[in-house]
């Protein structure tokens, strides 16, 4: 995203959380193509038969956006950042739905929110890292943390990850 489209999005989400009803309409022209490639993103790493498109899943992650009537919006990231959970929430209840169907499966999926050992905002770092796809210093920003925290953090959690998923392999 260019800069100027950051400075325009950060302006209409000030806007919004003044309540112009009308800059949600406004934004979306801004951030779409950037909230649909983090969709396509996570959607690679669903399951093949998956039955969600990107676009579906910006469009109700957005249909849930649309509803926040209390947030004070900071700037682009912390948008992205809701934008993100929003998507992750979307993924999860649709994943619930398809495993409530077939009604038990081999695999147990492990939910970032049913974790004990993480933190909450550690928890929070990886949600933002992997499905809002920010970086450590907008992360540090949505979470009002230093940027040391957050790197200490993902560090943390990618070893905690890598021991709950039984691998030797290194999380990205």
């Amino acid at each position: 995203m260019h800069s100027a489209t950051k400075t325009d999005a950060t302006q209409i989400l000030k806007e919004w959380s003044e309540g112009d009803k009308d800059a949600p309409a406004r934004l979306m022209p801004l951030i779409y193509e950037e909230l649909r490639r983090r969709a396509a993103e996570y959607l690679r790493h669903e399951r093949p038969d998956h039955t969600l498109q990107a676009t579906a899943l910006v469009h109700e992650a957005y249909l849930k956006l649309i509803d926040q009537n209390r947030v004070d919006w900071k700037t682009r990231a912390h948008f992205c950042g809701v934008a993100a959970q929003l998507m992750r929430r979307v993924l999860l209840e649709h994943a619930r739905g398809h495993n409530a169907e077939k009604r038990g499966g081999k695999l147990e999926k492990l939910y970032l929110d049913e974790t004990h050992e993480l933190s909450d905002e550690r928890a929070r770092i990886v949600e933002l890292k992997f499905f809002g796809g920010l970086e450590a210093n907008e992360i540090a920003e949505v979470l009002d943390v230093s940027q040391k925290t957050v790197l200490r953090d993902w560090n943390f959690a990618k070893l905690w990850l890598r021991r709950e998923l039984g691998g030797d392999r290194a999380c990205a």
